[in-house]
Parts: structure tokens; sequence; C-alpha cells
């Protein structure tokens, strides 16, 4: 066994699983239709694998919504208000909600913009195990010819990613857990005479110090004379975790050397031990080929510490967090494509990775294969696709800081614009309607020309005004009819990014995302929003804000190149979108919003590399907004509802405005702003927008009221 690779790709080449779901849920289709396109792509999955030359191939990594989910299932840990149901309905349920009951809550899965479904645990809990899913997907394997690893989510990471119902710590609940996981490797251990079982702890690579005493329980525990135990972590190092591990009877440890290279410094104790290592070289993360010369070097450099007999070459994490093929990509600059790699590329990657280092035999396909490999890595190095020294020279003079303060900016800002205390606007975009997809669709296909495409987007806007000034909105916006998406449609005009036609990356369920590829260095050329503000703008008496997206949000919603730091590329972008702010204030556009949704997305998982982080991403923001005149009031929305954590770094980011999510959470996320004396003015959503439940007036008023008993009225926007 040479080869492994961790995770493959569910929703399918041409997303016939996200096809399939959504005419299931929308009753057109049966859900033994269902479980026959996800039977056929299961096969056509392990089989790419195997024809790739992959030795050991992961089972139970399919889902027809989330691993975390079919974890829950599998152990019983169901919620009291899914219990009287069952099969599919239950499972659905609990993802997606049902007429009386809400789903369960989601969240990102570690710093990867793909959400699991976070499992809701009480002391009450009684579990009880149902294997027969991954029994029947270790039997279709078997039947194919497939050597199959079952791929399990561990224990640690299953009880440290959910939530107590009652607010308590999970861990309390590791006893019980654990038992069910016992009784779980006893009935895997009866499906074959040898079993390999690949339990994912990725947890760990947050430094989860608290529960080492826990992970070496399990691993002790979960022992088993027939069944070989791989520990495996991934998106960066777990090296305490790995000291913890090496004294337990597991097999191997599947190691991510791509985003975690201080594993490195693990090589030494895992030699002593005689374990195998699962050797993560090819990254499951980003699209960019592998340097299979400087991959071979790396692995050479292991061997000076570790048996090339227990080396096994992998991918860094699985393989679900990139789009399926190249195959159906017709549309990439020649060049640019060469530079790329897809899952089904990176199986290849991994095979001819594994002759190189371990054989030298190649057949004639593999060299090919190979040479361009080395061709296209040396090609984009020098490219002038890549490279621009006009953008690099910008950046070295970053101006980062805006003239004024802010207690004398927004006295100006408050004479210039006249708002009224508890100011009332919305945040951005209106719906998307179907006709509005559709005419962008139909610009974009050729079949209508630039004046009626631009005609209907201007009679979409003026709609939209007469919307708001009808309702007596204070601040307008213009709805951003003319945009496919908030990161897209920039990236669509600034250089250095490029587009897929077929990147589809599952973000949940059968939701799909089509990140931009930023391949080069970024700027702008020509003004990208001011053309449609200043219409909407020139069509109003109110006050009309121009939206942009910030360069972090874009940079942590896009495939991002490899070859330079993040915080270099994140800069770039801040230079480019900073050139569209000083446009719009030129057209007359001066009160100017900056969505920074994904700011917090891109936090490292090591708490030692928070402050690197923090210190970019803030002048990022800074440096894109620091050319506005005092009198030009810079607003910001970030979506989510923790800032305890943030709450300095957003008063570092110093907008003049923050737009936040407090219609779930009311006013006690308002009360960490207070406590810190924020004094920057605040918008508190008081309307739940991703409910279909319409709020009374008289409970927005009580909101707004209890608002007040936290922060003045003169701080205070009333938003959505």
């Amino acid at each position: 066994m040479k080869t492994s690779v961790v995770g493959f790709p569910r929703i399918g080449e041409q997303r016939e699983l996200k096809k399939i779901l959504e005419a299931y849920w929308s009753k057109k289709a049966d859900f033994s239709e269902v479980e026959s396109v996800a039977k056929d792509l299961r096969a056509r999955h392990w089989g790419y694998q195997k024809d790739a030359g992959v030795d050991l191939i992961g089972v139970n990594d399919f889902s027809l919504y989330d691993n975390m989910l079919d974890m829950m299932q599998t152990l019983g840990a169901i919620p009291a208000r899914f219990r009287d149901l069952s099969g599919e309905y239950r499972y659905f349920s609990m993802a997606r909600g049902n007429e009386t009951s809400t789903a369960m809550e989601m969240t990102k899965w570690f710093n990867t913009n793909y959400h699991y479904i976070v499992p809701e645990l009480s002391l009450e809990d009684e579990y009880k195990l149902d294997a027969s899913s991954i029994k029947s997907q270790y039997d279709e394997a078997k039947n194919l010819g497939i050597n199959a690893k079952i791929n399990l989510i561990g224990p640690v990471t299953f009880l440290a990613l959910a939530k107590r119902t009652d607010g308590g710590d999970t861990l309390e609940l590791f006893p019980k857990i654990l038992e069910v996981y016992k009784q779980l490797v006893n009935e895997i251990s009866s499906f074959d005479d040898e079993i390999i079982i690949d339990f994912h702890e990725p947890v760990f690579v947050q430094g989860y110090e608290k529960a080492l005493l826990l992970l070496k329980e399990a691993y002790n525990t979960l022992n088993s004379s027939n069944v070989k135990i791989i520990v495996t972590t991934f998106f960066e190092h777990s090296n305490e975790a790995t000291k913890v591990l090496l004294t337990t009877p597991i097999y191997a440890l599947g190691l991510d050397f791509v985003d975690g290279s201080k594993n490195m410094n693990s090589l030494e104790d895992i030699a002593k031990s005689g374990k195998k290592l699962f050797a993560g070289l090819i990254s499951g993360r980003n699209i960019w080929i592998n340097d299979l010369e400087a991959s071979e070097s790396k692995l050479n450099e292991m061997t000076k510490i570790i048996s090339k007999d227990n080396l096994i070459i992998s991918t860094s994490c699985s393989l679900l967090h990139t789009p399926f093929t190249l195959e159906y990509e017709s549309n990439f600059d020649k060049d640019i494509k060469s530079w790329l790699a897809y899952a089904k590329e990176k199986l290849n990657e991994v095979s001819i990775l594994s002759k190189m280092f371990f054989s030298n035999d190649f057949n004639s396909a593999n060299n090919v294969l190979l040479q361009a490999n080395i061709q296209a890595v040396a090609n984009r190095k020098k490219s002038s696709k890549v490279h621009n020294e006009a953008v690099k020279q910008r950046v070295k003079n970053l101006v980062v800081d805006r003239d004024t303060p802010y207690a004398q900016r927004i006295k100006a800002q408050r004479e210039t614009f006249k708002y009224p205390d508890l100011a009332t606007t919305t945040i951005g975009s209106f719906p998307q309607t179907a006709e509005v997809r559709a005419t962008r669709r139909e610009f974009k296909k050729g079949n209508i020309d630039e004046s009626v495409y631009e005609a209907k987007m201007k009679e979409l806007i003026l709609d939209c005004i007469k919307f708001q000034e009808d309702v007596d909105l204070d601040v307008l916006v213009h709805g951003e009819f003319e945009r496919n998406d908030m990161v897209e449609y920039f990236g669509e005009q600034m250089d250095g990014f490029a587009f897929s036609q077929n990147g589809w990356v599952q973000s949940y369920g059968s939701r799909c995302v089509k990140p931009p590829v930023i391949y080069g260095d970024v700027s702008r050329e020509n003004p990208m929003t001011v053309k449609w503000s200043s219409f909407a703008n020139d069509n109003t008496k109110k006050i009309m804000k121009g939206m942009l997206t910030g360069p972090v949000t874009i940079l942590n919603w896009s495939f991002v190149r490899d070859d330079q730091a993040r915080s270099d590329t994140s800069h770039q972008i801040a230079v480019a979108i900073s050139d569209e702010v000083k446009d719009l204030e030129s057209a007359g556009v001066t009160m100017i919003q900056v969505d920074e949704a994904a700011f917090k997305e891109g936090y490292p998982l090591r708490a030692e590399n928070i402050g690197e982080y923090e210190r970019w991403a803030v002048e990022s923001f800074k440096a894109t907004v620091a050319p506005a005149k005092a009198t030009t009031q810079i607003h910001t929305h970030m979506c989510y509802s923790e800032f305890n954590d943030i709450i300095k770094t957003i008063e570092d980011m110093d907008a003049d405005v923050i737009s936040i999510e407090t219609a779930r959470s009311g006013n006690e996320l308002l009360k960490i702003f207070k406590s810190v004396g924020y004094k920057q003015e605040v918008g508190p959503g008081i309307y739940d927008i991703h409910s279909p439940r319409v709020p009374s007036v008289d409970e927005m008023v009580k909101q707004i009221e209890a608002l007040m008993e936290v922060l003045p009225k003169t701080q205070l926007w009333i938003n959505p």
C-alpha cells in the first residue's frame, strides 16, 4: 500500500446529486431515485480512484447531505423533536426542518467554506447504534473490488463540534459517546477478516489540549484485534495530538503537510513508534497543480527520519473542498488551465508522485503527465499573466489610515447628510427574481443587446428606489440587480481573476458554489459600480449608498493563488477596490458600504497565528477606504453574531457605521459594544431575513427599545 486519498467529492461531476435531491424535495422524484443516483455516483467515484492507481479508497465519505448528520444517525444521537420521525423524512427534517420543527444549526467546517450540521446533545440522551448504511456502502465497494477504508468522524471531534441543549460542556458526554463508538467498531470488525477505519480528528489542529487525555482513552478503548485504525487530522499541524496518539495502539497517523508544515516536527517521534504515516502532500483544499518535484524532495527529506516502508502518499484532506474535474472546462486561458488540478486530476498527482518516489517506474502516459507538470510549474513562476510589477509597487506604498479621526469625521458626516437618529436603511441587494436572472442570462448569451439590458436594469433600479421612498427609508440602496454574486461581480472586472464553467464545490446539502480563481496580481482598470450607483443617486433626493465587497471577503470566498502570501493578495485587492471608492466619491456617491461578510471566516485555526491575520486583514479594509474624505461615510456589514473575541479588531477597522446581526441574538450582542466603549455608529439588525416569519410592528418597536437600553439612539441605525 503506497497511496491513499482522505475523501472524495460526492456531488457528482455534473452535480447529479444536487439535481436529484432538489427533484425529490420538490416532489418530482421518488426517494428510490435518489438512492439509485447515489449508488451510481459512489461506484463511479471509487472507480476513478481505483483507475488512477489509488491503493486505499475511502468508503462512508459519501453523504446525501452531510457526514456529521450521518454520524448522528449512526450513533442514534437524534434531537428530541425528531425522534418520532423515521427514515429519509427524519434525516432531511433534521437538515432542513419540516412543517413543525426547525432545522438543526449549520456552521462552517473549520476554516473552509463547507457547512456541517451541528449535533444537539443532552445529558438525557440515549444512543442506539445503526451501522446499516456503513455496512451497505462497504459491501458495495467490496463487490466492486475496492480496497476500502471506512471513514468516520472521530469521537472527540464529534463531541467538540456538537452543542449541548442546556449549554453545558459536550465533553461530559464522552463516556456515553465512547461506548457507542466501541459498539460501532465491534460491528464494523464483523464486516471482514481485516478492516481499516480512518477516524478523522481535525479538532486537534486547533491545539485542543483539554481533550488530549480523552484522545488517549478513546483510541486505547477502540483498539480491536482485526481492525487497523488510522487517525487523521487536517488543515493545520496537530503535534500535541500526535504525541498522545503515538502512545496508543493505532496503526497509522494521517497528517497534513500542505497547510500543516509544522507536522514535520513530529517525524522523529513517529519514526520511533514504528507506526505508518499517511503523508498529506497533495492539497485537498486548493486547485493549483502540485509541484511534484518539490513534493518528491519533501518525501526524500522525510526518509532521512522515517522508513520508506512506513510512508503512504495521500491528500492533505478530503478532496470534497475542490471542484470535480477540469474535463468540462473549455473557457480557461490555456496557460491558466495548465496550472490547475481539480479532484480527479489530483488523483493522478497522488499516483505519479508515488511512482516517482517508490519506483521511478513510469509508463509513457504518466511520463507525459510528469513532464507537463514540470513545464507548467516553471511557466507559472515566470508568467507575465501572473506578475505585474506596477501592482506590486502600489502595495509597497500602501496607505492604510484615513486623514481624519472618527470624532471629526462623524461630526462632518452628520452635518453633510443630516440623517436622523435611528436612521433606517437596508443592507444591500434586493431579491434576485427569476426575471432579473433571466435578463442577465439573456444578455450574457448575446440574445439581447446592451441597450436593452441596461434599460431593464435601470427600470428595476427605479422601481427599487420608489419602493424605498414609499416606505420612507432614510438611506437607500440601488438593489444590485446587475450583480450575479457579491464576489464574482467584482472579480469579473478585475485583472488577476479567472472563472470556471464547472468549478462547483459543495457548500452544504445540495447548495454548491463556484469560487473565482485568483491566479495573478490583482488590479482594476475601469470603474465597476459607478455607472449603476450614480444613476441611482441621480434619481432620488434621498441618500444613496454605494455598495462594494471588501478585500478580505473577496479573498476568503475565492480559490487564492499559493505562490505568495495571502496578505499580499489581500492588499492588492484592497488597492483595486480603493480606486472604486475614489471613483464613487468623485461621482457624488459619498456614503459607501464595504461589506466584509467573510472577515471572520479567514481566521487561522491556531491562536498563535490570529494576531498576524488580524493585522493584515484590518490593514486591507482600512487601505480600501483610506482615500475617502472625512465627509464620505464608510459603512461595513459583518454577518455573524459572535463578536466577543474580535470586538477590538472591529474597533481597529475604524468604519464609521457597522451593521451586524442581532435579530436572533437580541441586545445581548450590543452589550459587548457598550462594554468596550465602542464609539462608532451601529446598525443592529432587527428583522431576520433568513426566516419566512414576518415580525409585527410591536415586536420591532420593542426590539428597538431594548437596543436603546444598551446604546444611545444617536449611535443606532435600524436595518434588517
